[in-house]
Formats: C-alpha cells, sequence, structure tokens
C-alpha cells in the first residue's frame, strides 16, 4: 500500500507557504528520492503528475513533488491557479530558492513528515517538467546533493530574448499578460522577473551552467511532436553536456499525452518516459 504525505513549507526568504508531498511504500527499506519540480503555468497536482508519483513509488522510489511558492496556486485553495499577484511576483531565483529549502528539509529529520529509514539521501535525483527542467539543471549545478537529473521537455534558456520596445514598455506599465489557453486567464507577469534574471544572469545560465558545472548524469528526454519547447532545446543541453543520455519519444507531445484535469491511469507517453526514467536512476546505484 502506498503512503501519500502532504507537508507544508514556509519560504525562508519570501515568507510564503508552499505545499510539498511524498509518496512511497513504507517498508522500512532506505529507497531513493526524486524531486518533481513542475514547469511554467504548472502546479505539483496538474494531470496525471500524482499517477507519475504512483508510478515511481511502486518502483521503489519516494517520490516528492512541490508546488513552487508563487506558482499561483494557494495553500488550502482550490488547487489551481488562483493567487495571480503571487505568479507576477515570481522569479527564477525564488524558484531555485524554494527548491533548496525542500532539500534542506529532507535532510533535516523532522523537518517533513517523511520517516528517515525510508530515504537514501545519498540517491537523490531531481526530475523536471518544461521551465521545470531548466530549474533541476540549474539546482543541480550549484547543489552537490544531487546525485543525477532528468528533464522531461525541458527548456535550454530562460533568457525569452524579448524585444526592446516589449521591454521598454512592460518596464514603462510594470506589467506582462501571458494568456493561460487552459483557464481562459491572463496571468501577470511583473517587470521584477526581468530585473531578477538581469542581476543573476550566471547563476541562471542553464547551457554554461550545465557545460561547466554539472558532473551528474544526465537524462534528456523530449518528444518529437512537441508543440510548445522545440525539438532543438534538447539538442541543445545534450551538446551542452556531450555524455548525457537522450532519449526522443516518437509522437510525444509536450506534456507526453497528459491533461488537465486527469482521471485515468497515466496516459502511455507518460508511462513510457516514467519507465526510462527510473530505469536511468536505477542504474545509478
Amino acid at each position: 500500500m502506498l503512503v501519500h504525505a502532504s507537508f507544508i513549507l514556509t519560504g525562508l526568504r519570501h515568507g510564503r507557504p508552499f505545499a510539498a508531498d511524498a509518496t512511497y511504500r513504507a517498508d522500512g527499506r532506505a529507497k531513493p528520492v526524486v524531486v518533481f519540480v513542475h514547469g511554467f503555468k504548472g502546479f505539483k497536482d496538474w494531470g496525471h503528475f500524482p499517477r507519475v508519483a504512483d508510478y515511481f513509488a511502486e518502483h521503489g522510489f519516494v517520490f516528492v513533488k512541490l508546488n513552487l511558492s508563487h506558482n499561483g496556486v494557494v495553500v488550502g485553495g482550490t488547487g489551481d491557479l488562483e493567487d495571480l499577484d503571487a505568479f507576477g511576483r515570481n522569479n527564477f531565483s525564488l524558484e531555485l530558492d524554494d527548491i533548496g529549502q525542500l532539500l534542506d528539509a529532507l535532510f533535516s529529520p523532522g523537518a517533513t513528515p517523511l520517516p528517515p529509514a525510508e530515504l537514501d539521501l545519498a540517491r537523490l535525483y531531481l526530475v523536471g517538467h518544461s521551465r521545470g527542467g531548466a530549474l533541476a539543471l540549474l539546482k543541480a549545478a550549484e547543489d552537490a546533493r544531487v546525485g543525477a537529473v532528468a528533464t522531461w521537455a525541458a527548456i535550454a534558456d530562460i533568457d525569452q530574448r524579448w524585444p526592446q520596445p516589449l521591454l521598454d514598455e512592460w518596464r514603462r506599465t510594470g506589467t506582462l499578460l501571458v494568456p493561460n489557453t487552459r483557464t481562459g486567464q491572463d496571468l501577470p507577469m511583473y517587470y521584477q522577473i526581468f530585473e531578477d534574471y538581469a542581476a543573476h544572469r550566471p547563476r541562471l545560465d542553464v547551457l554554461a551552467n550545465v557545460a561547466r558545472r554539472l558532473p551528474q548524469p544526465l537524462l534528456i528526454v523530449h518528444g518529437d511532436a512537441d508543440e510548445t519547447v522545440p525539438l532543438a532545446a534538447a539538442h541543445a543541453l545534450r551538446a551542452a553536456k556531450p555524455d548525457a543520455e537522450l532519449l526522443l519519444v516518437p509522437g510525444a507531445t509536450h506534456m507526453f499525452g497528459g491533461a488537465h484535469p486527469w482521471a485515468g491511469p497515466l496516459p502511455a507517453p507518460a508511462g513510457f518516459v516514467a519507465a526510462q526514467t527510473a530505469a536511468f536512476f536505477a542504474r545509478l546505484a
């Protein structure tokens, strides 16, 4: 029987609570830990992600996923994007700090409800989807506790190369609106996200960090029918780290067959990706 344990962290830098959960089979044996990072406009319980957690737990892992603190989801809220001001105040540095705080909590007995006997933190791995893939790479490059990384449909560069006229208007108004076609919302991005990127370029340069500061094993997974992140991103990541494993999934789109909400079992492409990722981590033992 699988255990689903939820817990709340409060950001040390920003004071905002954010939720995380872990799925595992309680058998008293130390198991490798996989931390999953969602992408832009995503959240930990989007679509089929809970089914992914179950898959990894059934195959001998502790699977931990978190809501990044400023993703728009509210602790105790609807479970979907509803705090649009928080979404607007999000930035890449905050997201990396949130992941780091979760890792710190996992390494601090009593900070989470997870029994230490169930965790093999010498085998701690990151998985990130889309923008979360870039965050996983950046965090692994700065945190030696991470033993390996797998990216699913990851972006290779968080610099959007916004044209100067757009930046000028964004600076003047303070807000850039991004449509969420799933919900019909216009999601605000405040100009501070660009200021944060400009102030922390070395920390946030994905390809440079992968090339120079990522000794950990890396699996790059991308659907060859991805309609959101070009396949070129996967090849760019592989070029930055030639010893990475590259898995191209025929016919798979950005969400690997999933949608939100999702009531069924794992969609076939997502199940294939989960199986290949679990096998990659298992080979590292």
